[in-house]
């Protein structure tokens, strides 16, 4: 299959079929996708979408946010845990203002620039909100790419190999669509156990599919026995 066949099928699924309800895909913009993807860390969507609803409403902009009292904003984020989190967003925002009066930058590199941003959000807010061609490495998009080449070195050590593969699936007139596309793929049918084939759009084309072998994908180091 082409690259261009590929990106095609995967981005008419998303069309059809990709989550479009949630909270951060309505007025998309820096701020907003850079807030849900630093809750999103670690934590379920379903969880998240009350605390961002709460979060934007209170703290509609990286201004908003650089003025609130970090008090105000630890509360807010109570029970979502992970609180580093939070402190990180309010360094960054803060960060923003002042530097930009509250405009993140529209590079990858200006990003991981910021505190707080690693290489996965500055990958993410570059491909959804600024459409640079990169691709972002979460779980979701890790496990399609090991099952579409079969990759079988366990993890961590794949990881390097992962995310040079995943930049063969950017899609250069759509890259934020494509990040989110397999995210969805990722959570939605090419699951951690029982991936549903069948209703892939992109099965065609993965080796672990063709080889039986997707469910075990990617596969992991065993953990050392427990001393006694």
């Amino acid at each position: 299959m082409s690259d261009s066949d590929f990106s095609r099928r995967l981005l008419n699924w998303f069309d059809q079929h990709g989550r479009k309800d949630l909270p951060w895909q309505h007025d998309i913009n820096p701020y907003r996708v850079w807030v849900s993807e630093i809750m999103l860390q670690q934590t379920q969507v379903t969880t998240v979408i009350p605390y961002y609803q709460r979060f934007m409403a209170r703290f509609p902009s990286a201004e908003a946010l650089a003025q609130a009292d970090i008090d105000d904003v630890l509360a807010l984020w109570t029970g979502l845990g992970y609180y580093a989190r939070a402190r990180n967003l309010h360094k960054c925002a803060i960060a923003v203002t002042e530097q930009s009066g509250g405009v993140f930058p529209d590079t990858v590199e200006g990003l991981l620039a910021l505190p707080g941003i690693g290489p996965y959000t500055a990958a993410a807010v570059g491909a959804i909100a600024f459409h640079r061609p990169v691709m972002p490495l979460d779980g979701n998009i890790e496990r399609v790419t090991a099952r579409l080449w079969s990759v079988e070195t366990p993890l961590p050590d794949a990881k390097p190999e992962l995310r040079e593969l995943s930049q063969k699936l950017i899609a250069r007139d759509r890259p934020g669509d494509m990040a989110q596309a397999l995210m969805d793929l990722g959570a939605t049918i090419c699951t951690p156990k029982r991936p549903d084939c069948t209703k892939c759009p992109i099965a065609i084309a993965c080796e672990g599919a063709a080889s039986g072998m997707a469910e075990k994908l990617p596969a992991k180091k065993a953990k050392k026995p427990k001393p006694t």
